[in-house]
């Protein structure tokens, strides 16, 4: 039997590269360290599988040690003996490495979304910018982890994420449901079911899995697994006129950063939803014609959604556009110019004022609006067509194109200039029950 073990340490780290040509040094048993001209020292094991000589590399001097590069070249000759070509099997390893990573719940998640996105962009049913982020965050995909540095911050689904969606069980699922349970976060816990279940759907249609343990959590007879179920919430608004003038005054005196200071002061006149206002973009404003055309693409209805401007509200638009115009976001976050406006922004901004949440949230602009608007004797339809919200019935909707844009800008004008009023006078300004013309 040819010797082994020929090596030693010290005549490893003494080789030298020759300027021309390589060299090897043998260890026997077919090992031997490769010493490249440019420096390199590579090990190298030669064998012979079905009367064929192959080669094996087994990694770099000195990150693999004598002492390891020695255990591979016995781990390979015992594949040998049992017939077994250690680069086959080598390749075989890798090939269920890769098909494992791209099995694991986390993987199948990414490539979930990414197909229903794309079904939802092909059928000219996007979804809501509010709806992407939010199922990002449930699901903590890729998009969310960036927008978080990157790390492995606390997340439920983490402990998940890496193993293959075929071992997940029941049990697994209660446990990261049970986890949104006790936050007392029920409707979250009631979407992120939702999306697993679909997670998982597709996993059994692509062959990841058998068993769609999101569903069998879902469909569980026993009494614990069962979510209550949502209690609607109201989003708490300040509706009674002289505490909107006291609300409408703070927001005047406000002092922040320059692009939330023009948010506070903008939200109030138009009431959109907050998603819409944080990611506006400057090429929707025809501040000249006094017009925003929302895309239907970031509405919640999925239409285009016109907003008919005050003066008031170009005026604030127009100081903002030196500042953050004439292109891009209208409202930037103030760490990245290419990111809207935190979410959090106004809000945070209302608690500095001494607002609480249980009296007043950024959304409930729009309930200010719905309720003092009605009491300034609007019409419903005018008020809901100017929030955005579906009006009649699916027949009727179909049918009736009309936006009734003269009138919703008469209203605007009206609103921008009685919240003035408000904000104006300090005594209590008691809306007209007659319709403003």
């Amino acid at each position: 039997m040819p010797p082994l073990n020929l090596l030693t340490d010290t005549a490893l780290k003494a080789a030298r590269p020759d300027a021309t040509r390589s060299k090897k040094l043998f260890d026997g048993g077919g090992l031997y360290l490769h010493v490249k001209p440019n420096g390199a020292r590579l090990w190298r094991l030669k064998y012979r599988y079905g009367g064929v000589e192959k080669l094996l590399a087994l990694g770099a001097y000195p990150e693999v040690s004598l002492k390891r590069a020695r255990e591979k070249r016995t781990d390979a000759r015992q594949l040998l003996d049992r017939t077994i070509d250690p680069a086959a099997q080598r390749k075989a390893e890798k090939l269920a490495h890769v098909a494992a990573r791209a099995n694991t719940l986390a993987a199948v998640a990414e490539e979930w979304w990414g197909h229903y996105l794309q079904e939802r962009q092909q059928s000219r049913r996007p979804l809501a910018p509010a709806t992407i982020e939010k199922t990002e965050w449930l699901l903590n995909l890729d998009a969310y982890r960036a927008k978080r540095n990157g790390g492995d911050a606390a997340h439920p689904l983490r402990a998940l994420a890496d193993r293959p969606i075929a071992e997940i069980t029941k049990d697994d699922i209660a446990t990261v449901i049970g986890t949104f349970r006790r936050r007392d976060r029920i409707e979250s816990a009631h979407r992120l079911l939702e999306r697993l279940v679909r997670v998982f759907r597709y996993a059994v249609g692509t062959g990841r899995t058998t068993f769609n343990a999101a569903d069998a959590f879902r469909d569980s007879p026993d009494p614990r697994d069962r979510l209550p179920p949502v209690t609607a919430r109201h989003h708490p608004a300040i509706t009674e006129p002289r505490q909107v003038g006291a609300l409408l005054r703070a927001v005047e005196t406000y002092r922040g950063h320059a692009v939330t200071e023009a948010a506070m002061m903008l939200a109030p006149y138009v009431f959109v939803r907050p998603i819409e206002l944080r990611a506006a973009a400057w090429l929707e404003f025809d501040l000249d014609a006094g017009e925003w055309r929302i895309p239907a693409a970031r509405t919640k209805m999925r239409r285009e959604h016109i907003v008919p401007l005050a003066w008031q509200s170009g005026a604030v638009l127009r100081r903002l556009h030196d500042l953050t115009g004439p292109v891009g976001l209208v409202f930037p976050s103030l760490r990245d110019p290419r990111r809207p406006l935190s979410e959090n922004a106004i809000t945070a901004g209302l608690r500095r004022m001494g607002f609480a949440g249980d009296e007043m949230t950024w959304h409930g602009f729009r309930s200010i609006a719905s309720t003092l608007l009605r009491e300034l004797g609007y019409e419903s339809e005018l008020i809901e067509r100017q929030l955005g919200h579906h009006v009649g019935s699916n027949v009727a909707r179909a049918y009736d194109r009309s936006m009734r844009l003269p009138e919703r800008r008469q209203m605007m004008q009206a609103w921008a200039d009685y919240l003035d009023r408000l904000r104006d006078e300090e005594q209590n300004v008691r809306p007209s029950r007659r319709k403003a013309r």
